[in-house]
């Protein structure tokens, strides 16, 4: 009886272990199966430092089971030593195993991290195709807002909400911004997450090896329409590409992206469809990161640089701030400028006052790919070789 309640055990167990499996059959391994190079490398990385870790792991839980069924209570024959302490061989292979271990996964983790750095523009489309040295990278301009996203394509003059085409095979160099709050972009076969930031600027360099259709997500927690903010991404031959080009400037679409229509744009909803706009206002992007697309609106880099040459006058200082200030919605105030008033002298003030008056963007801190993998390793890394950081120049320089 008691042999037969064995088996029905042990047949209950081989039912339910493929069942419990099966949600799992579902799962898309996008993360370790990416069409992205950059993705790809990461995904080695993960795997790598998996298998290092689960060298010590392993024989870690072995070790606990040979222990519990060496030494149990029944077993007579184990070797009963109450006064033991001390073991030389024991504390070296304890102690040794683990250092290796993390020594081999430091190393691997900084040149991993290096070569991986989003702000480094690639070297390689994959591990046989080196990147051409003189082949420009395909620049996207990236806006987070509530609860949607925004690409501008600065080069065909084009802007989409919630679809970003990108051409197959070709370095892409995204610039990324948020008009509220912080958030995260992040395309799983892409590459992985790069944050957003109301005034400030990232980037975020890749490339898709394969033509397809994926998913782009955001992977910050940011409000009521968080679970809705995703967007369709696809990569397209160049070819593709063109004719979808062609056909958002030719199509019925929502017309020009003008700063009137952003600002109806930047507005929070949630579900947003997808949008195609025929031509994009002059320096949209890096209003947008300057906090200054409104009418009226002091760019955070004017302020700075008249704080640089001394200040202004009490009565400019207090309508300067004024048109900085935000509301705790996110939403920027905007001040109307009418002729003759205040602000407008103060506006004409800060026109003569700098040179110039256009929204201003910070030097770019992209780095070059590495020609050898050297430095990364170790070799002539030392305080008087370092890169030397001028602080002579100026901190910002008006927009291209």
């Amino acid at each position: 009886m008691r042999a037969n309640l064995l088996n029905r055990a042990r047949l209950l167990r081989c039912a339910i272990v493929p069942l419990l499996a099966l949600p799992l059959a579902g799962c898309d391994w996008v993360v370790l199966n990416p069409a992205g190079d950059v993705a790809r490398q990461q995904g080695d990385l993960v795997i790598v430092a998996t298998l290092l870790m689960l060298l010590i792991v392993v024989p870690v839980m072995a070790t606990v089971v040979l222990f519990a069924w060496r030494y149990r209570a029944s077993n007579t024959q184990a070797k009963y030593d109450p006064d033991w302490n001390h073991s030389t061989q024991l504390e070296l292979l304890i102690w040794a195993a683990p250092l290796m271990i993390i020594i081999a996964l430091g190393a691997v983790t900084w040149v991993g991290t290096h070569l991986l750095d989003p702000y480094r523009a690639i070297s390689r489309i994959d591990a046989q195709t080196p990147l051409v040295s003189n082949e420009k990278p395909f620049d996207v301009e990236v806006v987070s807002m509530d609860w949607k996203w925004l690409f501008i394509y600065p080069e065909q003059n084009i802007a989409t909400v919630n679809e970003l085409v990108v051409p197959a095979g070709r370095p892409l160099r995204f610039r990324l911004t948020s008009s509220t709050v912080m958030n995260t972009f992040y395309v799983p076969a892409l590459a992985g997450m790069i944050y957003t930031m109301p005034g400030m600027e990232t980037k975020l360099h890749a490339v898709f090896n394969s033509e397809g259709s994926f998913q782009g997500i955001s992977a910050h927690y940011s409000g009521a329409g968080f679970s809705h903010m995703h967007f369709a991404t696809r990569a397209v031959s160049d070819q593709q590409f063109a004719q979808w080009v062609a056909s958002v400037k030719a199509g019925k679409n929502d017309g020009a992206l003008t700063r009137d229509s952003y600002l109806q744009l930047d507005k929070p909803s949630i579900a947003e469809p997808v949008h195609h706009y025929t031509s994009v206002a002059p320096d949209l992007f890096n209003a947008v990161v300057d906090l200054c697309v409104q009418p009226g609106k002091i760019c955070a880099s004017q302020m700075a640089m008249l704080d640089a040459k001394g200040g202004v006058p009490k009565e400019a200082a207090r309508l300067n701030v004024a048109a900085l200030t935000y509301d705790k919605s996110g939403r920027a105030t905007e001040t109307p400028v009418l002729p003759g008033s205040v602000i407008a002298q103060t506006d004409r003030f800060v026109k003569a006052y700098c040179s110039d008056n256009r929204p201003m963007a910070a030097p770019g801190a992209e780095t070059a790919p590495p020609k050898t993998l050297d430095r990364l390793r170790g070799a002539g890394i030392n305080q008087a070789s370092g890169p030397r950081i001028s602080l002579a120049g100026p901190l910002l320089q008006p927009a291209s």
